[in-house]
């Protein structure tokens, strides 16, 4: 059986009654450490085993092992972790790590790197060795910043096999590389010529804990050992681009949770306080993917009333929304580091879509339907076979309409600038050095969302100029089409739909409750 097809037919349960969880009073917990865990916050992570939400200890383990396999006998596998980044003075930006370290260990603490080392040739999973070289507990700097998992709970309750102090990171690694024959490491060094310029990261390792009277860096050390570095993120870039049947679950309770939140922001059309700001919109999306159940937002998102929409990435969010327009949104949460990535159109009218707005708006969203129909892999299609197949309908869809009937190829290529979707996961636009042209496999995640976009000039029709449409969803490619999963199937999209919710509101019950208790 499909490891997909137990999940297409199945709902994530995620529940926002409290359980048997009581508020009145704290109860008492031994362990403190710098990240939540089943021991220190069960309410968000309510499973035993589970290293992060809904990801257990065993399956870190299983991606370290898989990747194991595909490197050759006594090798070394290096990332450097992300540190905290300052945006002026002692104003700090929110944390981010580093997503191959997150992906291959669920360590979210700063300052910290991790070592693969495949020692020998027997095949053994023993013979697979995590070192986690990290920050050692400090209390004098717990006092000022929370508490920190140190040396003690990388071992305990990261499974690593080695623990150092990240302090001696140069020596202990330099050690390691002596060692072994082959090095996996992507240069952060952007002088060198083996740097990887295009890497995602920029955790400014080739700062990273100078040592010794020359100062010299980690990165120094690690390029200069006399070995041959080979990149690491086109490794694991590998095993990202698939999800696991655990990931599927998170990113689908994401998607319900940001879904569940813009069906609310439509609706609000209906209320007696409408909004009036594209800022109080965005900030009423950000607020409802945390009550409902997501750390934080995905990324900034775009709130655009009107002719802003044709700006793709409008993300200044500070006009006016006016009646008479449309409003798009681009915008998700993001839960246990994964991201929703959803947009969608309405009118700010309980009167409904114009009949142009009505007009682009079905072209485009009949594209997205029939977009995610060829999402499954016994099609062989790649990304960029879905998205010729969405420039030539929307091409077919706008010939249909008034004042549209001439138009040709190279016109849709003004009025639909971007490109079909990109893969989703733990980064909004995941693991980029897979190619567009690769064949889809099952499990991969990726986003479809054509859309349209009419110039406020000649020669389009002046009725339509100014409206811009874009309908994305979330999708898992299946095996074959039934077992395809939609993950924001759950936001209304159909015309229907959104004028129900524009005239009427929302009216599920619960729909207000914070979710308390996270099960996936």
């Amino acid at each position: 059986m499909s490891l997909l097809r137990s999940l297409a037919g199945r709902r994530v349960f995620f529940s926002h009654c409290r359980r048997s969880l009581s508020l009145n009073t704290r109860p008492k917990r031994e362990v403190k450490l710098g990240q939540p865990t089943f021991e220190t916050r069960p309410h968000y992570i309510p499973l035993a085993g589970n290293l992060t939400p809904g990801i257990s200890a065993l399956e870190y383990f299983e991606r370290r092992l898989k990747l194991a396999s595909r490197l050759p006998d006594k090798s070394v596998l290096i990332i450097v972790g992300n540190t905290v980044k300052f945006s002026s003075g002692s104003v700090f930006y929110d944390f981010q790590q580093e997503n191959d370290f997150y992906y291959l260990t669920g360590w979210l603490e700063p300052d910290s790197i991790m070592v693969l080392e495949k020692k020998g040739d027997h095949g053994r999973d023993e013979d697979v060795a995590l070192h986690l070289l990290v920050p050692p507990k400090d209390p004098q700097r717990e006092r000022w910043e929370g508490a920190k998992s140190g040396l003690e709970g990388a071992y305990d309750f990261f499974n690593a096999d080695y623990v150092e102090d990240v302090a001696n990171a140069s020596s202990y690694i330099s050690k390691l590389i002596s060692s072994n024959e082959h090095v996996f490491y992507d240069n952060k060094s952007g002088d060198s010529p083996s740097s990887n310029p295009g890497s995602s990261s920029s955790s400014s390792s080739s700062s990273f804990f100078g040592f010794g009277k020359k100062r010299e860096t980690l990165n120094d050390a690690i390029m200069n050992a006399g070995k041959p570095v080979n990149p690491v993120k086109k490794e694991v870039a590998k095993l990202r681009s698939v999800k696991s049947p655990a990931e599927i679950e998170v990113m689908y309770a994401a998607g319900q949770i940001s879904s569940r939140a813009i069906n609310k922001a439509m609706g609000q059309v209906a209320s007696e306080t409408p909004f009036q700001t594209e800022k109080t919109l965005a900030k009423y999306l950000e607020y409802q993917f945390v009550k409902g159940g997501c750390d934080k937002q995905a990324y900034i998102p775009v709130v655009a009333s009107g002719s802003n929409a044709l700006t793709i990435h409008y993300t200044r969010n500070d006009d006016l929304l006016y009646k008479d327009e449309t409003v798009f949104i681009d915008a998700g949460g993001k839960l246990g580091g994964y991201c929703a990535d959803i947009s969608r159109t309405w009118p700010n009218s309980r009167k409904g879509f114009s009949e142009p707005q009505r007009d682009l708006y079905q072209a485009v969203l009949n594209t997205n339907k029939a977009c995610i129909d060829l999402c499954d892999e016994s099609l062989k299609m790649s990304l960029h076979d879905i998205h010729e197949f969405s420039v030539n309908t929307l091409l077919k869809e706008l010939r249909n309409i008034t004042g549209f009937g001439n138009t040709t190829y190279n016109d849709v290529k003004v009025l639909y600038p971007h490109y079909i979707g990109h893969h989703l996961g733990l980064d909004l636009h995941d693991v980029p050095s897979i190619s567009r042209f690769d064949k889809l496999k099952e499990g991969n995640v990726i986003t479809i969302e054509p859309g349209l976009y009419i110039p406020e000039d000649r020669p389009w029709p002046k009725s339509f100029q100014g409206i811009g449409v874009r309908v994305e969803d979330d999708i898992v490619v299946g095996k074959t089409k039934d077992e395809m999963i939609n993950l924001s199937a759950g936001c209304v999209k159909e015309v229907t739909g959104i004028e129900s919710l524009i005239r009427n509101g929302v009216s599920t019950p619960g729909i207000d409750d914070e979710l308390v208790t996270l099960d996936i």
